[in-house]
């Protein structure tokens, strides 16, 4: 039996992974996957721009639910989200990369709290461009 964190994290990470249809549609990659932690990344594509030439904010919501939800799944026990909240702080645009980093930030009983900061990749340097809070649950 496997007591390492990290490789409980990534075990529940490959499973979940070979059913998640939604993620590998966008094109999202699941970088990183840790005890507690996790980092995903999206190229935004012309197909995901809204009506002003910029990325539809729901792309963006699923890249960093996505983090979430593998960084909240990590520790072995089914987890969902009971919610979540978005600060979208500047645009993304076509040919962006995105790296979603979750982490948790509290927890009590079967109750936590993520945080996942959304960055845009440029070169060495990022910029964030969005901060998601997700609520989660375990079923126990």
């Amino acid at each position: 039996m496997v007591s390492d964190p990290n490789q409980i994290a990534q075990q529940n990470a490959k499973a979940m992974w070979a059913t998640d249809k939604a993620s590998q549609a966008l094109g999202i990659t699941l970088e990183h996957v840790g005890h507690n932690f996790a980092i995903a990344r999206m190229l935004v594509r012309d197909d995901m721009l809204n009506g002003f030439g910029s990325c539809h904010g729901g792309f963006v919501s699923c890249l960093a639910d996505t983090a979430f939800a593998f960084a909240c799944n990590s520790e072995g026990v089914k987890t969902v989200a009971s919610g979540f909240s978005i600060d979208f702080i500047a645009p993304v645009n076509a040919g962006d990369l995105l790296e979603a980093v979750a982490s948790k930030t509290a927890s009590a009983g079967r109750s936590g709290i993520f945080d996942v900061t959304v960055r845009r990749a440029a070169g060495h340097e990022s910029e964030i461009v969005a901060v998601f809070r997700g609520r989660a649950r375990s079923l126990g």
